[in-house]
């Protein structure tokens, strides 16, 4: 059976109807939520943790390469297991250059369920 929790959604939203914080209720869609936010901040971003996140936001600004997908590969795999190893094991992180697009998919390892999981990313350069 699903374990409930009960955790601020991200991005940060206000149910206008009911007046407070969504929430979110499962813990799969939390860790996925808690990844992006390591991926999508970037470093400086927060002043109590200058070095938190990975910047993918930066890579919009690089050119659509072989180096520029490797490069986000590195760094990826070095932000998910700095910032959240206690809660997910990466296995593997496969990026691809084509088009317009740089495609991530992680695959990682939830510890608490014991879970398999993939978290596909597309950033468009």
């Amino acid at each position: 059976m699903a374990e409930i929790i009960h955790s601020i959604k991200y991005p940060f939203a206000i149910d206008r109807g009911l007046g407070k914080l969504y929430e979110e209720n499962r813990y799969d869609d939390h860790v996925v939520q808690m990844m992006k936010q390591v991926l999508f901040t970037n470093p400086g971003d927060r002043i109590n943790q200058p070095d938190f996140g990975c910047g993918l936001q930066r890579m919009v600004f690089e050119p659509n390469s072989d180096l520029t997908a490797g490069l986000l590969k590195v760094t990826v795999i070095q932000s998910l297991e700095r910032w959240m190893s206690t809660v997910i094991n990466v296995i593997d992180v496969i990026t691809q250059a084509s088009d317009a697009k740089l495609e991530i998919k992680i695959i990682y390892f939830i510890k608490a369920r014991q879970e398999r999981r993939f978290l596909n990313i597309e950033l468009t350069l």
